[in-house]
């Protein structure tokens, strides 16, 4: 069954937006309750020292930006390991936004938390899109602020009107940073976030943030999502595509004891 229908009341002005500009922010669609509650499973999932490992692959890992020291920065994926965060994942005001926003019944695809602590760098300009055989173009992400996200602390920068253009990279199935000047800098909109407040924009938009330069966490859950008829509930199969993809870029680079836990 999807993980949801389009009951999600949005006025049509707002799903207009969205097509038109690839991204909608939804305010304070979780409580301050429910963010506090998410802020004390990220201090445990960050205790989590048993599947903190450069070899395991749930993890990622970000440079400091002054010092160049390797910080841990992501579980992906992390509903497996959190309740709280799978809850959150399935949550049906969350689900039933991003059905409204994709038009029809949207399943759960990708879910990761990225903690980005103070000093950790950000990522280049991208879409999300990676183009693997069937990978959803329908492909859309909700961001949960946990944190307050500004300027400070690396923001996400999303660059609207952008997704009409497609894919700005070779489809070729690996990950391509997009070139600085893929986009117009001063059409850049700095996703300022509240706690409890939502981002979602799909995998066209081009995007970027810059560092944490903050004495704060800019703790972010990304939700991924697919829309029915592209594909239905795909999310263990994606994760078996993901993890082989990642092994072999791994193995490229000599590690080959690389594991999942």
């Amino acid at each position: 069954m999807p993980a949801a229908g389009c009951s999600h009341s949005l006025e049509s002005a707002s799903r207009e937006a969205f097509r038109r500009d690839g991204y909608f922010v939804a305010r304070g669609l979780f409580s301050p309750v429910e963010m506090a509650l998410a802020a004390m499973e990220c201090e445990r999932l960050l205790g989590r020292d048993d599947l903190k490992d450069r070899n395991n692959i749930r993890c990622r890992w970000k440079d400091h930006a002054a010092t160049g020291e390797c910080l841990f920065e992501c579980f992906d994926p992390v509903a497996d390991i959190s309740p709280v965060c799978d809850q959150l994942a399935r949550d049906p005001r969350l689900v039933g936004l991003v059905s409204a926003l994709c038009g029809e019944p949207a399943y759960l695809f990708k879910d990761k938390l990225i903690f980005k602590p103070p000093g950790a760098l950000g990522y280049d300009l991208h879409q999300d899109f990676i183009a693997w055989p069937g990978f959803p173009r329908t492909f859309t992400t909700a961001a949960v602020a946990i944190d307050p996200c500004g300027k400070e602390n690396g923001a996400t920068v999303v660059f609207p009107g952008y997704h009409t253009r497609g894919c700005l990279s070779p489809e070729d199935g690996d990950y391509h940073s997009l070139p600085p000047d893929a986009v117009d800098e001063s059409t850049g909109v700095v996703l300022e976030l509240e706690p409890g407040d939502v981002a979602v924009f799909g995998c066209f938009v081009p995007h970027r943030s810059a560092a944490n330069t903050s004495d704060g966490w800019r703790r972010l859950l990304y939700l991924s999502y697919n829309a029915d008829s592209d594909g239905g509930d795909r999310r263990t199969a994606h994760y078996a595509e993901f993890h082989d993809w990642l092994k072999k870029k791994y193995a490229e680079y000599g590690r080959t004891d690389t594991y999942f836990r």
